[in-house]
């Protein structure tokens, strides 16, 4: 069995998707599994940007079906305006080389008002979420009762059923935080989702039948992450969370495929460390090296064009997101931002209450007294993206990425000096 999960380590926004881009090729099928439009990556392709959100990076690859498995959440109007922009730049895409699952749960209107409501009633509290239903969505898929799924979706009668037993409901849940909203229709939700239907149906298949079809003969399979394991749900910075399991451990439950197939999970880190929205973050920089960073390293969000925080690489977080997701080895991007500064910082341990520990807390109050121990390294000062292997880095940049292997435990097998493909080193 052959199969490659490339997992984001940190706060999301890794730069996964160049991987997946360069191991797209070596694979028959790409599969995204948890998530929606609430994530998103770049990809450069025969010398084009695209910005992905919901759709697989194997989009860009005809000869690669791109799988949109049973865990992720599906905004139909979202999903279809990125696919037109792909068949605009790109030509049509048959059903075969895109599916969808018939179990991934379906975003509505009410799910995006509920979640800016509830966002607003924070206040000072807000948690930072996209305001795309993301968890509102994930919240009626697990209470059941308010969910629709792709497979209820495609059936006209179903879909209207549901709708006129939920919508009801909705707007008096909804209008109890937000009385000035105007209430939903339920019949033209369903007038507006139905023709969303119509377009999606020849792409909507029991996904998970169709990988196990696909172990069984041998092709090889493409995890493809969304986010980062510090926003798992159940094992990340609660409740600065995204609301499915970001980690390796989503694998199984977003796809229905074993893990036990996979043989190579890559953890991938930024060689310096950012989020968005709240929650503590130890090493962030609220200064001008942070603002250095962000400028350089383009440290906007993909979905949102929100500025992301940042600072210096926190191998405590990254190291914790290694071991739940169990990687194999480490692609460490982005090293060239770094370039231009004179010295550097790893955060190798974290001082809490005076204790001093590698271990990542579980309890967020505990993660916001962290104060970084640093282990302070020389910047090198040189311009690195035109490099193709790792004995020609200038040695400082060798010692950086070969401190970060130590300190995480885990071989770095892939080093990224530019946003191109080409500007990777393999060796």
């Amino acid at each position: 069995m052959s199969a490659t999960s490339v997992i984001g380590l940190q706060w999301g926004d890794e730069a996964k998707g160049k991987i997946v881009d360069l191991l797209t090729q070596q694979h028959d099928v790409v599969v995204r599994y948890l998530g929606g439009n609430n994530a998103g990556h770049t990809v450069k392709f025969d010398g084009e940007t695209y910005k992905l959100s919901l759709l697989p990076a194997g989009i860009l690859h005809p000869s690669v079906v791109s799988v949109i498995a049973t865990g992720v959440v599906i905004n139909p109007k979202a999903f279809l305006e990125e696919l037109g922009r792909i068949v605009d730049r790109r030509g049509a895409v048959p059903p075969e080389q895109l599916l969808i699952s018939d179990r991934a749960h379906v975003i509505f209107p009410y799910h995006m008002a509920e979640e800016a409501a509830f966002e607003k009633a924070r206040g000072g509290s807000a948690i930072g979420t996209t305001m795309r239903g993301i968890g509102t969505c994930y919240r009626d898929k697990a209470s059941r009762t308010h969910a629709i799924r792709m497979g209820d979706l495609i059936r006209p009668d179903v879909l209207r059923r549901r709708l006129h037993e939920i919508v009801p409901q909705k707007n008096v849940s909804v209008r109890a935080i937000a009385p000035d909203l105007e209430p939903f229709d339920a019949d033209a939700i369903f007038e507006e989702y139905n023709a969303y239907a119509d377009r999606l149906r020849p792409h909507v298949a029991d996904t998970t039948a169709f990988l196990h079809r696909a172990v069984k003969a041998g092709k090889k399979l493409l995890f493809e992450g969304a986010q980062g394991c510090l926003l798992d749900l159940d094992h990340g910075s609660f409740p600065y969370v995204t609301s499915s399991n970001a980690s390796g451990c989503g694998i199984h439950s977003g796809s229905g495929v074993s893990e036990r197939i996979i043989s190579k999970m890559i953890g991938v880190a930024k060689a310096y460390t950012t989020r968005v929205g709240g929650g503590p973050f130890p090493t962030e920089l609220d200064n001008e090296i942070g603002q250095h960073i962000r400028d350089v390293g383009h440290e906007y969000g993909t979905v949102t064009g929100r500025p992301r925080r940042c600072g210096w690489f926190d191998a405590v977080c990254a190291g914790y997101g290694a071991r739940i997701s169990g990687i194999d080895c480490l692609a460490v991007m982005l090293v060239d931002v770094l370039s231009q500064l004179d010295e550097l910082k790893i955060c190798e341990a974290y001082e809490i209450n005076g204790r001093i520990t590698a271990d990542f807390p579980s309890h967020i109050d505990d993660l916001a007294l962290a104060k970084p121990v640093y282990r302070t390294l020389p910047g090198w000062k040189s311009d690195i993206t035109g490099i193709r292997r790792r004995a020609d880095l200038p040695e400082n940049a060798r010692r950086y990425v070969n401190t970060i292997a130590e300190l995480m435990g885990y071989p770095v097998e892939v080093i990224s000096v530019g946003p191109d493909r080409e500007q990777t080193i393999l060796e």
